[in-house]
């Protein structure tokens, strides 16, 4: 795309968004290893078990429905 589109990073920029209002503000990470586990455990929950307003499915189960 053009130089400076605004929309190329908005999926990425959203992701970090949430990860950061929704995780990190409201726990004390210690360690790397504690950090590392919960970033795991957050993206595995984001990308297959959390429920969409929209749709009312995980995008996991989506996928696999299309």
């Amino acid at each position: 795309s053009k130089q400076a589109n605004c929309y190329d990073n908005a999926m990425a920029e959203n992701f970090f968004l949430i990860l950061k209002t929704a995780c990190i503000c409201r726990r004390k990470i210690k360690s790397f290893r504690q950090a590392r586990k919960f970033f795991d455990d957050f993206i595995y929950f984001y990308n297959l078990g959390r429920i969409q307003l929209k749709t009312g499915e995980a995008p996991f189960a989506r996928r696999l429905s299309a």
